[in-house]
């Protein structure tokens, strides 16, 4: 029986698996090698498979497939304006840029595309880097029809970043209280309560396993001690440890929600949050997919009536995965330092940019200067 998660997650088109599917061939093949005047042997070749192991590990799979689709639509846009997206030419790639900005359309016979905002063209110029890279080519983004475009589009169209709405205590206390207590609910119940207290993203919450090296897929592991849970986590930014002290009261504590969870689905070993029957009784060993955390805070924003003032669609788009670690950031009345770090951001600044509420003159420059 499928879980739920790969009931309601929607498969990608033919189009983009095989873009996928490409690009990790890419790496695969042409990627690594040996140069042509050295003979092959035994030995050689199985460090090449490790070292084609080893690249594909640089990247994650969503990464992977971002990529792919950055080089799909690239080179559907190439084939439309009759030209070849190999080798690499800063010209094409300064139109094809300034055409995602102007959203003039794939070909004159078509209608207007939405033009795209500047993150966007930004993180497709990247991908495009990348793909050029697989391939053996080197692109320079510094050329000069490449980055005065760029820049020319950033200084046009550039906007403050649009922000997810961040969710505060009371917020995450009655989005808890939502949901049954059956054994789906004990699993959401840790999910939001674990996300929230330990400012987690959605991809290190479903990516712990109970112990370490359970799963050749684990991001991480967690250990349950007296006065918290301890996760170590494989991130972003690297390895990191993230404490999460008991709470004041077992409703909301997101140590006990966790060991709730873990005692009646029988889980230990393997993945923590993993998908369920149907009947939603018995709990299954295949892992849960991130986007089920950002469906289990939409659904729950909704069933809490959390900004109920705003029609569905628009409250819908105000929250995501990000706002569990915003609300964090915005409702820990503590020093900054221990919110970075509870965050993993290299610089307070990053930290800043998730606290949306905040005593911005806390320390007041004006007076400090004697004015």
């Amino acid at each position: 029986m499928p879980s739920e998660t790969e009931k309601s997650t929607p498969a990608p088109t033919e189009e983009l698996k095989e873009a996928h599917k490409n690009e990790r061939a890419e790496v695969e093949s042409d990627g690594i090698t040996i140069p042509s005047h050295v003979a092959g042997s035994g030995t050689l070749d199985r460090l090449i498979d490790t070292a084609r192991d080893y690249a594909l590990a640089a990247a994650s799979d969503n990464t992977l497939k971002a990529y792919a689709k950055d080089w799909a639509h690239f080179a559907r846009w190439c084939r439309l304006k009759g030209t070849a997206p190999l080798p690499p030419s800063p010209e094409i790639i300064g139109l094809y840029l300034a055409d995602l900005a102007s959203g003039s359309g794939p070909s004159p016979s078509q209608s207007a595309s939405r033009s795209l905002s500047v993150t966007t063209i930004d993180r497709r110029l990247s991908g495009l880097a990348w793909n050029y890279a697989q391939r053996g080519f080197a692109l320079d983004r510094t050329n000069r029809h490449i980055a005065t475009v760029l820049s020319g589009i950033k200084r046009k169209h550039g906007r403050p970043p649009v922000q997810k709405e961040a969710i505060l205590a009371k917020d995450i206390l009655a989005m808890v209280s939502t949901l049954p207590h059956d054994l789906r609910g004990l699993r959401d119940r840790a999910i939001l309560l674990l996300g929230y207290a330990g400012g987690l993203r959605r991809s290190e919450i479903v990516s712990l396993d109970v112990h370490k090296d359970d799963t050749p897929d684990s991001g991480g592991w967690i250990e349950i001690m007296k006065k918290g849970a301890l996760l170590t986590l494989n991130a972003k930014t690297g390895w990191r440890e993230v404490e999460i002290g008991r709470g004041s009261k077992d409703q909301t504590c997101p140590v006990h929600a966790l060991e709730q969870w873990l005692h009646f689905a029988k889980i230990s070993f393997g993945p923590v949050f993993v998908g369920t029957s149907r009947d939603g009784k018995r709990a299954l060993d295949t892992r849960l997919n991130d986007k089920h955390v950002a469906r289990l805070i939409k659904r729950t924003v909704l069933d809490a009536g959390i900004r109920s003032e705003l029609p569905e669609k628009e409250r819908l788009a105000l929250f995501s995965g990000h706002s569990l670690r915003a609300g964090l950031a915005s409702s820990a009345e503590v020093d900054e330092r221990y919110v970075q770090k509870q965050l993993g951001h290299a610089s307070a600044e990053m930290t800043r940019r998730y606290q949306r509420r905040r005593d911005r003159f806390r320390v007041n420059l004006t007076k400090a200067a004697g004015l």
